[in-house]
């Protein structure tokens, strides 16, 4: 997540911080923290002018009350432990530019997640996430959101008001239509939405104008609508393993993707692995300037 390993902060240590509250004095160190809310933040870095706090790996069943009380920090990294659920507390920490809960058994995130006002970046892949709640659109500053291998079938529609929002990874889910919010996230930059149930793309494509990486491999799409080709600014395009037939005949007008591409980081267009039918099969053996000089009316 950008922060530093915290130094010397054993799972043992951290264990014995919920013991420490039962003979914490009223007031703490600072600020009136709670001596146990201390003795984590202590192990809490500077990094890149974020103040910074990682609880990765330590085998948390449930995070420790005290973090909450941590009011001034703003990247907090809590991946990869076994956490099933995050309290209404969560809100008091209003500072959270960067939350990182990747690799939990988290089913649901609490609603007060909307009150973090200042978060731009939430990864929170990996874990059992049916829906996502309505409260999430209130983070309008929101920049970078990862939902990827979660069980998610839709998004709610407040998250349209996310107009800052640059990155959005809904892989490995079970969406079977573009969430209509989705198309007014005019900001969107890259857009991942590979392996889900997707059949069709609406032609509210178009109305993504900043859209540059488009992935969208091992789904069921059997047709690409023109609308996509007006995608000016597409520079990567990945429609591998799906079942197109044929393609758009105004493809030729995404000069942006410049080359049949391979590997997967790659920029042009991956098309790979579909049932196309002839001469479009053929003719991609001569490359993209072959297959556009091919669809260009004559």
């Amino acid at each position: 997540m950008g922060g530093k390993q915290s130094h010397g902060f054993s799972n043992k240590e951290l264990s014995e911080v919920s013991v420490i509250q039962g003979g914490k004095s009223g007031g703490g160190e600072q600020g009136g923290l709670s001596s146990a809310a201390e003795r984590i933040r202590r192990h809490a870095t500077v990094h890149f002018g974020y103040s910074t706090l990682s609880l990765a790996m330590r085998g948390l069943d449930d995070a420790p009350a005290e973090l909450w009380e941590l009011r001034e920090l703003q990247k907090l990294n809590l991946s990869m432990n076994c956490l099933c659920s995050l309290p209404p507390a969560l809100s008091a920490l209003d500072n959270l530019v960067v939350l990182n809960l990747w690799g939990n058994n988290l089913a649901s995130l609490p609603p007060e997640i909307g009150l973090l006002k200042k978060l731009r970046v939430l990864f929170a892949c990996r874990n059992r996430l049916s829906e996502v709640p309505e409260e999430l659109g209130s983070c309008a500053r929101l920049e970078v959101l990862s939902l990827a291998n979660n069980q998610i079938s839709s998004l709610p529609g407040s998250l349209a008001a996310m107009r800052n929002l640059s990155k959005l990874n809904l892989s490995h889910n079970r969406i079977a239509h573009i969430p209509t919010c989705v198309y007014s996230m005019k900001g969107l930059v890259f857009l991942h939405l590979a392996c889900n149930r997707l059949e069709t793309i609406a032609d509210q494509i178009q109305d993504l104008v900043n859209l540059k990486i488009l992935i969208v491999e091992g789904n069921s799409i059997h047709t690409l609508p023109k609308t996509l080709c007006f995608l000016e600014s597409l520079e990567l395009l990945n429609v591998d393993f799906n079942e197109l037939q044929s393609v758009p005949v105004e493809m030729y007008l995404l000069s942006g993707l410049r080359r049949l591409a391979c590997h997967p980081l790659d920029k042009g267009l991956h098309i790979v692995h579909n049932p196309l039918l002839k001469p479009i099969q053929e003719v991609l053996q001569g490359g993209l300037s072959a297959l556009y000089n091919y669809l260009k009316p004559t």
